[in-house]
């Protein structure tokens, strides 16, 4: 017998979609009714414009995989490809269409905030809920009671009705409780982005150590890739209800941001109705160049680069100001670029088209892909006018070359950047016999 703690064998689960027939803006509880006397005394009869079509959607469809016990698992994917829909399944809220899965243990699912409260009950009170629901006795939950309200941080409001209580203080209660009540199962979904950064990473210390120290099985679901590779040995990418990658998370995670992340260097926007921006200003043109001027979408590490942002000013008189955003293939930001230049921070642009651009140093950035957006805004007041997310790819490369940023090391660097420092080492002569003494 294969030793594993979740099982899932040929998955699937289908959905009947009714659309409304045509001219048919809504149906009232009386069509209902009639619709069902009617089936009683008459066959039904295929009628154009007057039936609701039924169309059938596989939210999930031939997914298999296992998991062993102590193993962190990470599901990621586009918005729709099934991700809350597996979990669903493997808490046991729905059932499947087709196939089988078998979970060896309890469960634990935090998959939306609330779930598995009581809101007219306190605190108090749901935490004692949860953990019978769980199957645990009230000894055990006693045991774990301190732990519970520490972590979740709640134990001003412990005796106050949870309906009360804000999305952010419910996640946290649902939290602590899910965790620390000792399932051999904790299954959490994207609902952690309700916290605050600080909480977020309370959370993934206490999974790291529910996975890790206490040999339990995490299935976490994040659109957070750095949360994701932090806590997850292996990670499964779903796509239109479909397995379409499964194995070693950073393996999983370039493969998935090759795809998601935009491959050229190069964004135009010839109909300016359809360009970024506003009535007051429109984005044209974002792209990446040499500094012979040529569009690139790859470029060496030790090379500078060129972006550049060509947009048009319709309504004069805004003090404009443009940004740029890069971000690695993780989704983390490195860093946000400003024309902070004072002539046009104070100075109200006039009509017409501008390309402003921006030069990147060389031995700067550490390999891999880059995602690059570009902003406009006014500072006092804040406000963006346009603004084009992921708009361009480029891909920064290392030829590994003696006289490259490695030098002679062909190893990996850590680091999201990588900059080439002035360095200055100089030679004192030391007597061998004194070098123990103190510098």
């Amino acid at each position: 017998m294969s030793d594993y703690v979740i099982k899932v064998e040929g998955l699937g689960k289908k959905y009947l979609l009714q659309h409304q027939a045509a001219g048919k803006r809504y149906v009232a509880l009386r069509d209902v009714l009639a619709d069902k006397a009617k089936s009683l005394f008459q066959k039904r009869k295929a009628e154009s414009g007057k039936r609701k079509a039924v169309e059938e959607f596989w939210a999930l469809k031939d997914v298999a995989f296992e998991v062993k016990p102590g193993e962190a698992v990470g599901i990621i994917g586009r918005n729709g490809a099934g991700k809350s829909t597996l979990l669903k399944l493997l808490s046991r809220i729905t059932e499947p269409t087709t196939g089988r899965m078998r979970l060896r243990g309890r469960v634990a699912s935090l998959l939306e905030v609330g779930t598995g409260f009581h809101p007219e009950l306190t605190g108090r009170e749901n935490i004692f809920l949860n953990g019978a629901v769980l199957g645990m006795h009230r000894a055990e939950i006693k045991k774990k009671f301190d732990e519970i309200v520490d972590f979740a941080e709640v134990e001003k409001f412990l005796d106050t009705p949870v309906k009360r209580y804000s999305s952010g203080m419910y996640m946290r209660l649902a939290f602590a409780v899910a965790a620390h009540l000792e399932p051999e199962i904790l299954i959490v979904d994207e609902v952690l982005a309700v916290g605050d950064a600080q909480f977020q990473k309370k959370c993934l210390g206490k999974m790291e150590e529910v996975s890790t120290n206490q040999g339990r099985t995490v299935i976490f679901v994040s659109h957070n890739m750095l949360a994701v590779s932090r806590l997850c040995s292996r990670t499964i990418l779903l796509d239109s209800g479909a397995i379409s990658a499964h194995g070693e998370t950073a393996q999983i995670l370039r493969h998935y941001q090759a795809v998601a992340l935009p491959q050229q260097g190069r964004r135009d926007w010839p109909v300016i109705e359809s360009a970024p921006g506003s009535n007051v200003c429109r984005i044209r043109r974002i792209r990446a160049a040499n500094e012979a001027g040529k569009d690139i979408g790859t470029v060496d590490v030790t090379a500078q680069f060129i972006v550049e942002l060509v947009f048009d000013v319709l309504v004069g008189g805004h003090s404009l100001v443009v940004n740029f955003h890069f971000f690695n293939e993780e989704g983390q930001c490195l860093f946000v670029a400003q024309d902070l230049d004072p002539a046009w921070r104070t100075k109200p642009r006039p009509a017409g088209r501008y390309c402003c651009q921006f030069v990147v140093p060389g031995n700067f950035l550490t390999e891999g892909r880059l995602s690059i957006g570009g902003a406009i805004t006014t500072l006092a007041p804040f406000y963006v006018h346009g603004f084009a997310q992921d708009a361009i790819g480029v891909v920064i490369e290392d030829a590994c070359n003696p006289q490259g940023a490695r030098g002679d090391y062909v190893g990996p660097l850590p680091g999201l950047v990588r900059p080439l420092l002035a360095t200055s080492t100089e030679y004192q002569p030391v007597a061998a016999n004194t070098m123990l003494a103190h510098v």
